[in-house]
Order: C-alpha cells, then sequence, then structure tokens
C-alpha cells in the first residue's frame, strides 16, 4: 500500500453521490445531564475555559463568547456516568478544537497551574490530544488539529496512532508570548465525538450505509467517520460497552449532539435515506431528530447554532 495525503473521494471535488452525506457536515453542540448545575458551571467556566452564554432554571448555555458549543441540563443527583468502566453505551467523550498548538498550549498550562493532574493524553497523528472528565464522568477531549497536508491516507483510510504528545513543545508554545489564558478563544468548535456503543457492524451501517458518513478508519473494536476528508467526525467503540444497555435515565450522561447540515436539501437527503431504512425520525420546526440503535440522540440542524437562543431551541426540539 502507498501512503498517500489525499482523503476520501468525497473531499476530492466530484459530486458526492445521494448515499454520502454532505462533506460540508460536522459536530455543532453537545447536550450533557448533570447532577448540580452550579457545580458544573463552576467547573466548565472557572477550570475549563467556557463562558457561560444563557441560563435558566436548570439548564446552561455555555461555550466561547460568539459561539455555544455546550448544553447542560441538571438532574438533581444524577448518578455518575462510569467513565473508562465497563457500564453503559452514551459518551466516551466531546472533543473540543482549539485553532492553534498555542491555544492548546495556553490551556494546558492554566490547567496544570491550577494543580489539577492530567489524566490522558495521545498524539494522534493528525492531531494533539489531552483527555479529563468533568465532575460527572463525561469525557472530555482538548485538541489541536495538524494540518490536513501532514495527514496520512492509506486506501481511504487516514493513519492515527496513540503516540506520547511532547507536551514541553505545547507548553512552549504558550511561552511564545505573555498573553494569558482567558478562555477558550472564538473559532474554538467541538471538533468531533466519541461515543460508546454496542456492536461496530451494526454501527457502520447506521452511520455509514444510512447516514452516509466515510468510514475513515475500522477496527474490531472501534469505527471512525467523518464528511468532507476530515479525520473523524464520530468515533465510536465497544471497549467498556459491547452489548451494553443505554445510559439510564436517572444518570449523568449525553443527551444529544448536533449535526450541523449546510441545507435543507442535503438534510432531506438523510431522512430520505433513513425512511427507506425504516429508522424513524421527527421533524420538528427547528430540527430532524433520530436515535442511533443505542438510543443517542442526533439532531439534525441547518447550518451553526450562531447564538444562545438558538442552542436552546434546538435543546427544545429534542425534548419533545
Amino acid at each position: 500500500m502507498t501512503p498517500q495525503t489525499q482523503p476520501p473521494p468525497s473531499e476530492q471535488g466530484t459530486t458526492a453521490p445521494s448515499s454520502v452525506i454532505d462533506p460540508a457536515t460536522q459536530v455543532g453542540l453537545v447536550a450533557l445531564t448533570v447532577a448540580d448545575l452550579d457545580r458544573s458551571l463552576r467547573f466548565y467556566t472557572e477550570i475549563f475555559g467556557f463562558t457561560v452564554l444563557g441560563q435558566k432554571a436548570g439548564e446552561a448555555t455555555l461555550g466561547t463568547p460568539s459561539s455555544p458549543l455546550l448544553l447542560l441540563r441538571e438532574l438533581k443527583g444524577a448518578r455518575k456516568f462510569p467513565h473508562d468502566h465497563y457500564g453503559y453505551t452514551g459518551l466516551y467523550h466531546f472533543a473540543v478544537l482549539v485553532p492553534t498548538r498555542r491555544d492548546l498550549g495556553r490551556w494546558l498550562r492554566h490547567w496544570l497551574q491550577l494543580g489539577l493532574p492530567l489524566p490522558g493524553q495521545g498524539d494522534h497523528l493528525v492531531s494533539e490530544a489531552l483527555y479529563i472528565t468533568d465532575l460527572d464522568g463525561n469525557g472530555i477531549e482538548i485538541y489541536r488539529d495538524r494540518p490536513r497536508s501532514e495527514w496520512t491516507w492509506v486506501n481511504g483510510q487516514v493513519q492515527m496512532a496513540t503516540d506520547p504528545v511532547d507536551i514541553r513543545g505545547v507548553l512552549a508554545e504558550a511561552e511564545k508570548d505573555d498573553e494569558p489564558w482567558t478562555g477558550f478563544p472564538d473559532g474554538t468548535r467541538v471538533g468531533h465525538i466519541h461515543l460508546q456503543i454496542g456492536d461496530v457492524p451494526q454501527a457502520r451501517t447506521f452511520y455509514h450505509d444510512v447516514l452516509g458518513f466515510d468510514v475513515v478508519a475500522a477496527m474490531p473494536s472501534a469505527l471512525f467517520i467523518s464528511a468532507g476528508g476530515y479525520h473523524h467526525h464520530i468515533g465510536m467503540n465497544t471497549w467498556h460497552s459491547r452489548n451494553a444497555s443505554p445510559t439510564p435515565a436517572d444518570m449523568a450522561g449525553l443527551r444529544f449532539f448536533t449535526l450541523e447540515i449546510a441545507n435543507e436539501e442535503a438534510r432531506a437527503a438523510i431522512v430520505a435515506r433513513l425512511d427507506a431504512a425504516g429508522i424513524p425520525s421527527t421533524k420538528t420546526a427547528d430540527a430532524v431528530i433520530v436515535q442511533d440503535p443505542w438510543q443517542n440522540t442526533l439532531v439534525l440542524q441547518i447550518g451553526p447554532a450562531g447564538n444562545a437562543a438558538t442552542a436552546e431551541k434546538l435543546a427544545g426540539a429534542a425534548q419533545k
């Protein structure tokens, strides 16, 4: 096999067939259940680095100053999600993509200056990633992408690894100027989401055959899919969840995540494939709602949620 710096056909300027998801599709918002909203707000703002964009009884919208990224809903006393232990399908982690390596260094310096441990890290060849969990066991990745010209593809599969991150090099980027950490900058987004699922072949049928994502990496216990030649928009694994049940209603975890679809025509093509496969979906004034085989809820929206009010409408749609 000859290594290439060439992504799957959906990014190569060809007209994607109707069975392929629109190449501009990407992950938008992530919505979580938490046990104590005030506690979670302190974590996600003072410690993690998000900005509160909107708040009402039991709910909050957070993100960068100009972009909502995370929706929190309180379920008083919710049980902690058993991250890194065999348990349930649901969230493995959501991944916050920062614009530059220097931004990643600033975040890491801030985190370490608070005296907090860094549970995980990985150089994935396409990216450098750091891993933590919130107070409810929800997994979080913070990462920066390498330029696409540095990604390697072999027969349509992106080459990724889990090598050690050059922590000193990342921190050195933060020392190149005196700019202090003031929270995640504009341009930060949810780059991808990683799910715990019960079965990889079943996931491939739903996410690739029906929704239309490209399979960019596959193994017996994990699957990575994307649109438009990205390294992955959705990762899935059975490492702690093979044949497991969905997250119980009284537990913290993933409520839903959104997929930003370019236009109504592209979304209608997805709905047509869902209908043809006999998979039910619900259309509201703001979104199309569908669940995967493990009751992970996907909200198909047109374009990004540009403000907290739009994010709250999507949240309302997902609850119906």
